[in-house]
């Protein structure tokens, strides 16, 4: 499959960056879904994150309502509404609501993680064991959007919103039988093994038909950073790998820093940090225009993926644009 068949996407996860107030980083979100919309991309989606410095998008729900109101065509979604989270009749209601306002152009993503300390659970009134209930969460979720539940959600949705599941494992499983699109991404596709990924062939072979998805729907996703040379775009994938790399080692992920602050705390770092700055700096597509082509037709062969979601953060705001400019080309929407 050519990368240049397939739809290309952005997730959007708001972002700290050290130094700019926080307004003005979502507001930079919005600028950059209008942007990409421009370029041709299909979806622009935006997460959900408690209690983190260094992320500024809480409540996805709400950021896209703001960002579908400020564009014309392009999708908007979540990657993802965390149900755990969530009474399914609230998340429900709130996709509901957003495509009566914003009618085809709606997606909804959902993971199962929980609040990543206990303080963030108790305040979500979750426990780490919510995640397990994820199937049963994501049965009621479905019946309320298809008219099948014990009452009516209002508005009423009648499966007009396609859902994702943002799937691993027992995730993929989940997706097959409730016949839901999934997403996979991360270090596990990248440092792949094999010819193809076993958890999708399974997903694909075992998928059941729904009002949502007639067949298999698969998204990967991938950090992806473009720019006229490999060093740049290193520089530009450099201050997320710094604070992915002191949240494992140190608890805390921080705002993004320029990249020159960042290199000169790598250069002091301990054998750990730099190992784990190194080993998130590997996990991305990061490159020329044609290191980064290769690498995405290697992952699109890998998992036979109908669409790419581009992830990864970036201090660097003009070198971000840029980078969506070149993988808009890299596409062939340029």
């Amino acid at each position: 499959m050519s990368f240049r068949d397939v739809p290309v996407s952005v997730l959007d996860r708001a972002n700290a960056l050290a130094g700019v107030d926080q307004t003005d980083v979502l507001r930079g979100v919005i600028d950059r879904a209008r942007r990409v919309e421009g370029l041709g991309f299909k979806r622009f989606w935006v997460a959900e994150h408690h209690g983190v410095p260094g992320i500024v998008g809480a409540t996805p729900t709400v950021l896209m309502a703001a960002i579908a109101a400020e564009t014309q065509k392009i999708r908007i979604g979540s990657g993802g509404v965390m149900l755990p989270n969530h009474a399914p009749l609230i998340v429900a209601e709130q996709a509901a609501t957003l495509e009566a306002l914003h009618p085809g152009r709606i997606d909804l993503g959902l993971g199962r993680s929980v609040g990543f300390t206990p303080a963030v659970r108790e305040a979500l009134r979750s426990e780490r064991g919510a995640a397990l209930r994820f199937g049963e969460d994501l049965r009621e979720l479905m019946a309320f959007l298809n008219g099948t539940a014990p009452f009516t959600a209002r508005p009423r949705n009648d499966a007009a919103t396609p859902l994702f599941v943002l799937a691993t494992g027992q995730g993929l499983v989940t997706a097959a039988e409730l016949g839901l699109a999934v997403v996979v991404g991360g270090p596990s596709v990248v440092h792949r093994e094999g010819d193809s990924h076993p958890g999708l062939a399974a997903y694909r072979r075992d998928f059941q038909p729904s009002p949502w998805w007639p067949e298999p729907y698969v998204i990967v996703s991938a950090d992806v950073a473009v720019a006229d040379s490999a060093d740049d775009a290193e520089r530009l994938v450099l201050p997320e790998a710094w604070s992915l790399a002191q949240s494992s080692t140190r608890g805390e992920f921080s705002p993004l820093e320029s990249a020159d602050e960042v290199a000169a705390k790598v250069a002091r770092a301990t054998d750990r940090e730099r190992t784990r700055t190194q080993e998130h700096l590997d996990a991305a597509l990061a490159g020329t225009p044609d290191e980064v082509a290769a690498g995405v037709q290697e992952l699109l062969s890998y998992t036979g993926a109908d669409e790419v979601l581009i992830t990864g953060g970036m201090s660097d705001i003009a070198g971000q644009q840029r980078s969506d400019e070149l993988a808009a080309e890299i596409f062939g929407r340029g």
